[in-house]
């Protein structure tokens, strides 16, 4: 871990080396998390190189004077890329850090080789969650006071911190830095921003993954970004919004075996096709939602 002076920014940075010769992974993470709560999934990574930083304002970054937008911290992550004299990378990008990811893999698409997507949505066109869970995410509160985490984890998170309290306390700990103001900025960041209007022209070759119990980012996103990016694969984590932090190794696992599948390429698509595709699938989930609903109320 170490800080780099990027455009007049500090950034505090963690790499984590490994051996594999595919291009390094520039990682960037959810609202208000700091890199060390990635530090499972990054633990588990066993062939790729990482690269993670704090966004400004979170964490080790000292907050910038201005607001930013999502161009800003792609511009960012693009510049300590070439500091590090990488010409390559692949990109991911959890929960709000998916959004980012998008920017980056269409501002430079011929930096970003391959593009992970977990657990995020295209912007404010997104299929939303509850209004309790979206007010319990308004502030960083969860950062700053342990009891509350306890209290809302399970409700904002699902999957395995329903089932796992220890899980909560783990994951809490390793919870700082997340001020108020650099909150705010992040929030900002994101209002007004969707990917939609451009997501059939990403290049890359991408990797979708969601939680199938996801109260924060209901899976249909996922099922919306897999429909309108050329040669999206989606897969479903039988888990919820923390997948990454709750099964690192079988989300490592995936995300590398995808990262190093040479077979995969570009099949050129058209806007209308890939719509079209999307309905469909949409069409096929309300309808396996819809059995499922039955079946429930025909077992009461």
């Amino acid at each position: 871990m170490r800080q780099i002076e990027v455009d007049g920014q500090l950034l505090q940075v963690a790499i984590r080396h490994n051996s594999g010769q595919q291009p390094p992974l520039l990682l960037f993470n959810g609202i208000g998390a700091n890199w060390e709560l990635a530090k499972p999934f990054l633990e588990a990574l066993t062939s790729t190189t990482a690269i993670i930083f704090d966004v400004p304002g979170i964490g080790g970054s000292p907050r910038p004077l201005l607001p930013y937008r999502p161009s800003t911290l792609a511009r960012l992550g693009a510049a300590l890329v070439a500091e590090l004299d990488y010409t390559e990378i692949d990109v991911a990008g959890v929960s709000w850090g998916g959004g980012i990811a998008q920017q980056f893999a269409h501002q430079y698409p011929k930096l970003c080789r391959r593009l992970v997507l977990a657990a995020t949505a295209p912007g404010f066109t997104m299929v939303p969650a509850s209004p309790s869970v979206l007010w319990k995410m308004a502030t960083p509160r969860r950062y700053t006071d342990k009891d509350y985490m306890n209290r809302i984890a399970a409700d904002i998170y699902g999957g395995a911190f329903r089932h796992d309290p220890s899980l909560i306390g783990g994951h809490a700990a390793a919870m700082h830095g997340a001020r108020n103001l650099g909150y705010l900025y992040q929030l900002v960041a994101m209002s007004g921003w969707t990917s939609l209007p451009w997501l059939w022209l990403l290049p890359q070759p991408t990797l979708v993954l969601m939680g199938r119990d996801d109260p924060l980012v209901p899976p249909i996103n996922g099922q919306i970004l897999a429909g309108l990016i050329p040669n999206a694969e989606l897969r479903m984590i039988e888990d919820g919004h923390l997948f990454i932090v709750t099964r690192p190794a079988e989300t490592a696992a995936i995300i590398e075996a995808f990262l190093a599948d040479a077979s995969r390429h570009v099949e050129p698509s058209s806007p209308l096709s890939r719509v079209a595709n999307l309905v469909r699938g949409l069409v096929s989930t309300f309808g396996e939602r819809r059995d499922v609903q039955a079946q429930r109320e025909g077992e009461k």
